[in-house]
């Protein structure tokens, strides 16, 4: 019989492998449902991972959607590398988008080169305070954050959703929920002609290059990392708990912000009901697939964008549901969690003991 046996040591290997082994798991999956539904398989693959890079275009719609996925895991990388479950990057996207589309909205006349900063900075404050929330409630009042955070995001979501529906809703919109166009001062400038593509995936290359310094040559990622591994250790060796739970919760909620803040300044210039595509959950599959890495969450994000964009492209060709974007986003999270359970473990074959003389009688 097969049992599972701690190792001794952690598997470097399985380490390394894990996401790989989870996406060519994914993929084998992929090719059942296309069959089940009664799809070409080669087909739906060639759609969902080919066609949308098949052009230029294409590779700069990945770009655009890379960068608020880049944006929130950056954020979260922090956090989890501190062993702080923060699951609100979505209701810290949702509030910057929010905020910074109050901003532009109230500067629409003035076109000084000041207006995009400010749009900016407000998103990015309006995530970290909305992250603080969740950081008061845990280090003052021994909240989970899992709960806290997760809550969090559905008061974010019910305030834009009202906001848009009324104080904010534009009155020549033909009724639809949605605020006016923002001006040319509050957008995000393209950095390639033609395309949607913005400076927004500047940003996010420079989140996870921040990230990558502040935990391999900063003495704040090293109490971070030692926080993360040995809170108690970490105690005792004097660094704060409650002044790295923060610090890590604002940086985390203000890079979900401005990644809020770049969607509505960029791509649609407008705040919109459907800001997100649930850009902050994604951020999490990044964080875990990038192996909380700054070069592995820009190569995850780049990934999980595809998957937004394949999505698109079978529900346009193959008349498939939208649905099927977040079955193979939660298809290669189960798959990455059961591998991963693999570097702590290994699976090992026993044999069965004989018969006792009395079971034989």
């Amino acid at each position: 019989m097969l049992s599972l046996e701690r190792r001794a040591t952690d598997s470097q290997l399985m380490q390394w492998t894990s996401p790989l082994l989870a996406l060519v798991l994914t993929v084998i999956t992929a090719l059942g449902l296309f069959i089940a539904l009664g799809k070409d398989p080669i087909e739906g693959l060639t759609f969902f991972f080919l066609i949308p890079l098949s052009d230029a275009h294409g590779w700069a719609e990945l770009g655009l959607k890379m960068a608020p996925l880049l944006l929130c895991a950056a954020g979260l990388t922090i956090c989890y590398r501190a062993k702080l479950w923060n699951i609100g990057a979505e209701g810290h996207f949702l509030m910057g988008a929010l905020w910074a589309s109050v901003v532009a909205l109230q500067l629409t006349e003035h076109n000084g080169f000041w207006v995009l900063p400010a749009v900016l900075l407000a998103g990015a404050l309006a995530g970290a305070l909305w992250a603080w929330i969740a950081a008061v409630l845990k280090t003052h009042f021994h909240c989970n954050e899992i709960l806290t955070t997760i809550m969090l995001n559905y008061i974010a979501l019910n305030l834009l959703l009202y906001t848009v529906h009324g104080p904010l809703k534009d009155p020549m919109g033909f009724g639809f929920p949605q605020s006016e166009m923002f001006a040319a001062a509050a957008l995000l400038p393209k950095l390639i002609p033609d395309t949607r593509l913005h400076i927004g995936l500047l940003f996010a290359l420079l989140a996870a290059v921040v990230v990558g310094v502040l935990f391999t040559r900063t003495f704040v990622g090293f109490q971070l990392k030692v926080l993360g591994q040995d809170n108690r250790a970490a105690a005792f060796a004097g660094f704060g708990s409650r002044r790295l739970t923060w610090l890590a919760f604002l940086l985390a909620g203000a890079m979900a912000g401005l990644a809020g803040a770049s969607e509505v300044s960029g791509p649609i210039g407008q705040l919109v009901p459907q800001v997100s595509p649930g850009y902050g959950y994604t951020a999490i599959i990044v964080v875990f697939l990038g192996r909380m890495q700054a070069l592995g969450i820009v190569l995850a994000s780049a990934l999980l964008a595809l998957t937004f964009m394949g999505g698109e492209m079978l529900q346009i060709a193959m008349n498939l549901p939208k649905a099927i974007t977040g079955l193979f986003q939660g298809l290669l999270l189960f798959y990455l969690l059961t591998c991963d359970a693999f570097i702590h473990y290994r699976l090992r074959l026993r044999r069965s003991p004989p018969p006792t003389n009395a079971q034989e009688a």
